[in-house]
């Protein structure tokens, strides 16, 4: 399996590297009208050969492109506005008949959609929602981006290999949990659904009157939700507003637990450590925060950037963070 990282920019144009050279790997992937909101990759347990990229764009479709030909395999075409983000998910266990996943798509229609990957079935409308639907996340997100790697660092030896040891991470996850989804929105909520049971046939779904109904509605933030996103194990979910606060979730039942309150702008983005332990967030304030989920109190506060800082996140034993000063800063515990 080649290792390549994508990006998507206001060009509308995907383009594939070599992040070891740091060189484009072919032309750019053009097709979108307008810029491209987020990419996600086909999970390594599906795909393990030449994995799947799809890509969402304000332009209100979804790209999924073949990254040997770097040509649209099929693109997805039912929202009426901006697609805000795409999410590629395993769709729970085979009893589905999901061979390559599902995908996951929010938008500025207010609705949130689900689709068949193998070649762009539509699969669910919900429109719970009653304002744009601008983020999302799947508890089985962190071993699906993970995939065949923890962090033993041990590389599987063929991509044989590397597809077996993803799916037994996928599927161990599942053994415990079906696969959750919450949303967030413009109109200040959350919602939490289950739409894949893990023992449950797909006609038992929480449905009334033919329409899936979320597991729970999740309140308390005073604008607009920013992000969410489930700790590597799925047993909690954070969301970020910009009413300046993080709210702390139970991952299942989507019961408060807590309020992170120390930032005094809108917080942008979150990301979780590996273990858990830690989250981090980016904020209009242009400061970066680390908060010990212990305590549920502010661990170190990392000011540097100066001016909004827009995207954060783990690597290893570090933290990297990018902002409107156009600066890219890697902070060391």
């Amino acid at each position: 399996m080649e290792r390549l990282l994508a990006t998507g920019g206001h060009d509308g144009h995907v383009r594939l590297w070599d992040p070891k050279a740091g060189k484009p790997v072919g032309d750019a992937m053009k097709g979108h009208t307008k810029w491209v909101t987020s990419l996600c990759w086909e999970p390594i347990h599906l795909n393990s050969k030449s994995p799947r990229i799809a890509s969402s764009s304000k332009d209100g479709t979804v790209r999924v492109w073949s990254t040997l030909t770097r040509k649209v395999e099929y693109t997805l075409g039912g929202h009426i506005a901006s697609v805000n983000v795409v999410k590629w998910g395993g769709g729970g266990t085979s009893g589905f008949g999901l061979k390559r996943g599902v995908l996951y798509t929010a938008s500025s229609d207010r609705t949130v959609r689900v689709w068949d990957a193998d070649g762009g079935r539509q699969l669910h409308v919900l429109k719970d929602h009653a304002h744009w639907v601008t983020t999302l996340t799947l508890n089985t997100d962190f071993v699906l981006r993970t995939g065949p790697f923890d962090h033993t660092g041990k590389r599987p030896a063929s991509d044989e290999e590397a597809q077996q040891l993803a799916l037994k991470r996928y599927t161990d996850l599942l053994a415990t949990t079906p696969e959750l989804l919450v949303t967030g929105s413009d109109d200040h909520t959350l919602f939490l659904w289950s739409l894949f049971p893990s023992s449950v046939p797909s006609s038992d779904i929480a449905v009334s009157q033919g329409k899936l109904k979320p597991i729970t509605r999740l309140t308390g933030h005073q604008r607009q939700i920013s992000h969410v996103a489930f700790s590597p194990d799925g047993r909690w979910a954070a969301s970020s507003s910009w009413d300046s606060s993080i709210r702390l979730w139970e991952g299942r039942t989507g019961k408060y637990v807590a309020t992170l309150r120390g930032h005094v702008g809108a917080v942008y983005r979150l990301a979780w450590s590996a273990d858990g332990r830690m989250l981090v967030s980016a904020s209009k304030d242009a400061t970066v925060k680390i908060w010990d989920l212990k305590t549920y109190k502010l661990k170190v506060d990392l000011s540097g950037h100066t001016d909004e800082v827009y995207c954060v996140d783990f690597v290893a034993d570090k933290v990297v963070s990018g902002g409107r000063d156009k600066h890219l800063k890697i902070w060391k515990n």
